[in-house]
């Protein structure tokens, strides 16, 4: 099942997410085909103020496991995470509706 990690920044934490961005990454490519999709929220700036994974996983606890190992999580960039069960049904490469 897909899941969606929705991460909000903490308010002033820039610096944290430019020192922990190389690690955040490299997690991310670690993932391999468990990561579908992954990018920033952006403000009107285009700075980035948050985060938005989809993963792959046998279960909500996995796909938490996933979001709770994060290096940014780890750092205490997110003020908020959300994970929740998604189901891809416009425009999924599978063609599972």
């Amino acid at each position: 099942m897909l899941y969606v990690i929705l991460c909000a920044d903490r308010p002033e934490s820039s610096e944290i997410r430019a020192s922990t961005r190389p690690e955040h990454v490299a997690y991310l490519q670690g993932l391999g085909d468990t990561l579908k999709a992954a990018g920033p929220f952006l403000d009107e700036n285009d700075t980035p103020v948050g985060s938005m994974l989809i993963v792959e996983a046998g279960n909500l606890a996995a796909a938490k496991d996933i979001a709770a190992g994060d290096p940014f999580a780890k750092a205490g960039l997110f003020g908020k995470v959300e994970v929740r069960p998604w189901k891809w049904t416009i425009n999924n490469p599978q063609g599972d509706a």
